[in-house]
């Protein structure tokens, strides 16, 4: 005679501990798992306030794993109803697990689905930040998805794009481009104001004020795989100038993408794509003017890496800032966008819903961050250089690199020796957003908390350290200094950091040449045998290349249910407002006056979260 084994979780409800938590209504549960659900069989009885209820859910195979309790309350006789405040629920296993499912929330009558945080927290790889483990977004509660008016224009916009490239035969072209100037014209009326643009001090101006202004820095030596001498570089500098001379006076600096060495490439056609860790060294002319003055397209071999010079052929430096641009291209969408501002929001959202309740004031200060619906940003990015074992390598790399300080802006930018070349946007606007961010976080949390002991009472504080470590972060915050510190590098990310990374993508990245999303051919290893023929072949097929531009306009594009940066927030603390709105001006001021304008931290056209 078989035996029937039945399993037993163990739930624990537990009300508020403040008037009127009770209820008189019952309350019904049902567990859901990965591998079944639990029947709806527990009528529970009337919960008041500071109880914990215990009850038992008995099942005839296991769920496997937790993912929700569901909750549904209802009407007990003819009473009225009377809401419930749950504080928590507790579900102890057949596995002796004890999960935990954070609420804080009051519950009305009709059928309501607590997200279970624990559970829903996975490895994309090793060495990255966690994700959440949703397979179904309808795992997720709904304030951190899209809403459906987001949902419906992502898709009007994509399809409507590639049925305009499908009309003019673009979209499945496997044909080489033939004509630059046709590139301007894949589109009739989304364009770029960069489109065509070959002149080095614009090339040199967009590693400050382009989508991706946060590898260049101030060059005091020269790396050793970077043998660049007087000779080469003198007749672009200032007359009678040499480049140690530069050097001192701070005029030389560098973006060297080292990181990249060795990453491996999607393979096309049998052969992997190319990806050189190229350096390129910039000076700031007297005319202010940031040019690049010697490009080394870095391979492995050192005799086979010819630094080119802006006096080479036109060939020549063209393809050599090509692959300089599609080394930013790689490290922008996947270092700084997608683990910079994507991951590291999806990690300050899990972990703020892991550790605080819905009531705590320090969740009140970090934004929902809608970081779920990333899965089509690493698709698109897929669809570039790297495969998957690419992208998971270089995310690698470049998380073991992120510290503390480099994510608080300020300590970044003295770090990088940026303090004071000219015509840097990003630094100006930022630092003005990140200062307003500051004195707004200061008076949230100063009136929360009057002195640093509450702090260290506080045992709901967020720590980050099982979800969010980085060098020199506090495992636990003991002062509000530190929490003020932190709260503002989470708020600056979602919303300026992201908006510096992403608004400005299809004005960047769409016209190809400028930004390729990979290039088919390795670079030359010799000067002098390029041609306009060379640089065709180079550059992706014209299908890859129009389905990149939809997938930039995409990523750029602000939508109708758009949520500006916290204005109304500021209000209420140290006049805030008004200091936005004197960055606005400032920036409107300046745009006037600057082609292309940089409005990429313009408040006015800023997210206050990761949403795209």
């Amino acid at each position: 005679m078989a035996i029937l084994v039945q399993h037993q979780y163990k739930i624990y409800l537990s009300t508020g501990d403040f008037l009127h938590s009770s209820t008189s209504d019952s309350i019904y549960a049902t567990l859901i798992g990965t591998d079944g659900t639990s029947e709806r069989l527990i009528k529970l009885p009337h919960l008041h306030s500071l109880q914990t209820g215990t009850y038992t859910v008995t099942t005839a195979s296991t769920l496997g794993q937790l993912l929700l309790v569901k909750l549904e309350k209802q009407q007990y006789l003819f009473l009225p109803e009377n809401k419930w405040f749950c504080s928590k629920v507790v579900v102890t296993t057949p596995e002796h697990d004890v999960i935990y499912f954070p609420c804080y929330k009051w519950v009305s009558r009709g059928e309501h689905l607590f997200w279970e945080y624990n559970t829903l927290w996975n490895e994309f790889a090793e060495g990255l930040p966690h994700i959440n483990s949703a397979k179904e977004l309808s795992a997720l509660p709904a304030e951190v998805l899209f809403s459906f008016s987001k949902e419906v224009e992502t898709i009007y916009i994509r399809e409507s794009g590639m049925f305009e490239l499908k009309l003019k035969g673009l979209a499945d072209s496997t044909e080489q481009w033939e004509d630059l100037d046709k590139m301007k014209k894949v589109f009739w009326f989304r364009k770029t104001p960069i489109s065509g643009k070959r002149e080095d001090d614009f090339f040199g101006s967009q590693f400050l004020n382009g989508t991706n202004p946060n590898v260049i820095q101030r060059c005091t030596t020269l790396p050793p795989n970077f043998p660049v001498t007087d000779e080469m570089v003198q007749p672009f500098l200032e007359d009678g100038s040499s480049l140690a001379t530069e050097m001192k006076k701070g005029n030389i600096f560098i973006c060297d993408y080292k990181r990249l060495e060795g990453v491996p490439t999607r393979v096309v056609n049998g052969e992997p794509l190319p990806l050189t860790a190229a350096l390129c060294l910039f000076y700031n002319n007297p005319e202010d003017n940031l040019i690049p003055i010697a490009i080394q397209v870095h391979t492995p071999a050192p005799m086979q890496n010819p630094i080119y010079l802006p006096s080479d052929s036109e060939h020549d430096w063209l393809l050599a800032k090509m692959f300089v641009r599609n080394a930013d291209f790689i490290e922008h969408q996947n270092s700084y966008n997608l683990l910079g501002t994507h991951l590291l929001a999806e990690a300050f959202a899990m972990a703020t819903l892991r550790s605080l309740p819905i009531m705590h004031p320090l969740h009140k200060l970090i934004p929902h961050f809608l970081s779920r619906k990333i899965t089509k940003k690493r698709t698109f990015i897929q669809d570039t250089t790297l495969g998957l074992e690419g992208l998971k390598e270089l995310l690698k790399r470049a998380h073991s690199e992120i510290t503390y300080s480099s994510l608080c802006l300020p300590e970044n930018i003295v770090a990088r020796g940026l303090e004071s070349i000219p015509n840097f946007y990003y630094r100006e606007d930022s630092l003005k957003l990140w200062n307003i961010i500051n004195s707004f976080v200061q008076g949230m949390v100063e009136h929360f908390y009057s002195s640093d002991s509450e702090v260290s009472r506080d045992s709901e504080s967020f720590s980050s350290s099982t979800d969010v470590t980085f060098p020199g972060i506090p495992q636990r915050f003991d002062t509000v200094k530190e929490v003020i510190k932190f709260i503002t590098m989470v708020i600056f990310t979602v919303s300026a950091q992201h908006s510096a990374v992403s608004m400005g993508q299809f004005d960047y990245c769409s016209w190809v040449p400028n930004s390729p999303i990979f290039l088919c051919k390795a670079p030359p290893t010799t000067k002098g045998c390029s041609s306009m023929s060379t640089i065709f072949e180079t550059l992706p097929d014209v299908g890859s290349t129009v389905r990149g531009m939809v997938s930039t306009w995409m990523l750029s594009k602000k939508y109708s249910d758009f949520v500006s940066f916290d204005l109304n927030d500021l209000t209420l603390l140290d006049m805030g407002i008004f200091r936005v709105i004197t960055v606005i001006e400032s920036i409107t001021e300046r745009n006037s006056t600057f082609t292309p304008p940089y409005n990429y931290l313009n408040p006015a056209e800023m997210e206050n979260s990761v949403s795209m």
